[in-house]
């Protein structure tokens, strides 16, 4: 694979996780759809698109998904659409950013790794910036529910993660097993609260895109790219995603730059870089 394909994949691949957070916030910010049949659609469409990827390239047979992460998948899914029922799409990349490394970082502790020198600078700066952004006071602080919501998707997603690096074969065939298994819980989830639905043509749209585009497509995207790229730039070109997600936001939603947002996205994002960094070197 050529150096300028790599680029390209990687690009549009991060483009696709930031549009995920610009496609939610604005299905519920400027549509009618509620939050759990956002999820449900969202799940539906990735399953689908995922499935139809794995049949249409045939490369591998192994790798078909669990339930456990199935539900982590999906404890993620609905977490960032009720959290971006209140918060900005900038401010819910990085606290969902924020909380997948932090839980990643937190799993390595816990088994043994140590951290050293800038690794520990780089923990307390990220931790510093996580609580400046939350805290009340200077400014405005982010909802407080929507916040904790969106942490809560975040150690989801890291735990799918790090169960992910565990199970064997072809990522987007495992991928599209888990996607399917999350359909079922997310539509139970929207029988429970049927009381609630509320659906137009917009929202649904952008919950298809959200779910087959920048979830199905993103996913095969990345993991295109991914093997060639070493472990340290796979981890630390995930940072970029918080920056795309907040100029998204500022050019297509009207969402306002503060300075709040700022140094909490310096101090966190640097922080874990840092850590990341030290770590693989």
């Amino acid at each position: 694979m050529s150096y300028l394909r790599i680029i390209i994949l990687t690009t549009l691949a991060m483009i696709a996780f930031a549009g995920n957070s610009l496609l939610c916030r604005a299905a519920l910010k400027h549509t009618a759809i509620d939050a759990a049949s956002f999820t449900s659609i969202r799940l539906i469409s990735g399953a689908l698109i995922l499935w139809l990827v794995v049949n249409i390239s045939r490369k591998t047979q192994t790798g078909r998904g669990n339930w456990l992460s199935a539900l982590a998948l999906f404890a993620y899914a609905a977490g960032f659409s009720f959290a971006y029922v209140s918060l900005p799409a900038a401010t819910g990349a990085l606290l969902l950013f924020g909380a997948v490394q932090a839980t990643m970082i937190g799993h390595g502790i816990r088994v043994g790794e140590r951290l050293h020198g800038l690794q520990l600078v780089g923990l307390v700066l990220a931790l510093a910036g996580l609580v400046g952004l939350l805290l009340p006071g200077l400014f405005s602080a982010p909802p407080v529910t929507g916040s904790v919501l969106m942490l809560g998707a975040g150690v989801a997603w890291g735990i799918y993660s790090l169960r992910g690096k565990k199970i064997g074969g072809d990522p987007t065939r495992v991928t599209a097993g888990n996607f399917l298994r999350a359909v079922p819980v997310a539509a139970a989830l929207s029988l429970l609260m049927m009381d609630r639905t509320s659906l137009d043509s917009a929202g649904v749209g952008y919950a298809v895109a959200s779910g087959a585009l920048a979830s199905g497509i993103g996913y095969s995207i990345w993991y295109t790219a991914l093997p060639v790229l070493k472990a340290a730039k796979a981890a630390t070109v995930q940072l970029s995603v918080p920056v795309i997600a907040a100029l998204g936001g500022i050019v297509f939603l009207g969402e306002p730059l503060t300075m709040r947002l700022i140094f909490s996205s310096v101090a966190i994002l640097g922080g874990i870089a840092l850590v990341i960094l030290e770590k693989r070197a």
